[in-house]
């Protein structure tokens, strides 16, 4: 591999892990926040049977919130991988966005990056808990509870993976979009999808499933291995509640 080459493969690496580092972080502490508060406003028999709606409503507040802390480092980090000439380092290139387009230079892509992520979010985090609960319900072989760690650990990076495959035919037509937008500063999301096409906004497609899928996989696994490893609290797939029964009985 000749040096050019190789220093084309690590161009961003800077802003892509600083950026989501603080998205990855975010995003989860969010998303633990708010199905706690969601699930205290249904009160327990809504949270169970709404249980998917509450995911979906928890992690796209989650998003929003987290998309606030990757978009700066997103915005160098695609002009540094698409603009010929442009800066190649972090330090170099934050520092030219600030200087000749202000702290709005650094946001441009927020909106389209808010429709990239929060559906994949949503899906991510939707899907892998409603995985998670039918692997152990039709798959397992044994209740979670008697399940071991590492047992427990790869049900939730088989459902990571899933969850990722999803994730990535949910985001990829904005993903391509924001590419779009960064590459070309003058332009807006409407005249991007245009140039695009329907067929530009899905090529990649398939490397993009393989990628995401793993890297979800390996997201879900780290957060559930630095829980096991702190001996944090990791509640298992929700179940009906005794007065949801009673009053399903009594009918």
């Amino acid at each position: 591999v000749s040096t050019q080459s190789t220093g084309a493969l690590t161009l961003g690496w800077a802003p892509t892990f600083v950026g989501y580092s603080m998205q990855g972080i975010g995003k989860f502490g969010f998303y633990e926040l708010f199905k706690n508060v969601y699930s205290g406003i249904l009160g327990e028999e809504n949270a169970y049977i709404y249980r998917t709606s509450m995911y979906l409503a928890a992690s796209a507040s989650a998003e929003f919130f987290a998309d606030i802390f990757l978009c700066p480092m997103e915005s160098v980090k695609v002009r540094i991988q698409t603009t010929p000439g442009w800066e190649t380092t972090l330090r170099a290139g934050a520092p030219r966005i600030m200087r000749e387009e202000g702290i709005n230079g650094f946001y441009k892509g927020l909106s389209p990056l808010w429709a990239r992520q929060i559906p994949y979010t949503m899906m991510k985090f939707a899907c892998f808990e409603k995985t998670v609960e039918l692997l152990y319900k039709h798959v397992v072989p044994k209740p979670r509870s008697d399940c071991s760690k590492l047992e427990q650990l790869a049900v939730t990076f088989t459902a990571g993976y899933i969850a990722g495959v999803f994730c990535a035919i949910v985001s990829h037509p904005a993903d391509s979009i924001v590419s779009k937008l960064n590459a070309n500063p003058g332009g807006g999301v409407v005249s991007a999808a245009k140039e695009l096409g329907f067929a530009g906004m899905w090529k990649g497609l398939a490397p993009r499933i393989i990628m995401i899928g793993t890297l979800t996989a390996l997201q879900w696994f780290i957060y559930d291995s630095v829980k096991v490893a702190f001996r944090l609290p990791r509640p298992p797939p929700p179940e009906m509640p005794e007065s949801l029964k009673r009053k399903l009985a009594a009918q």
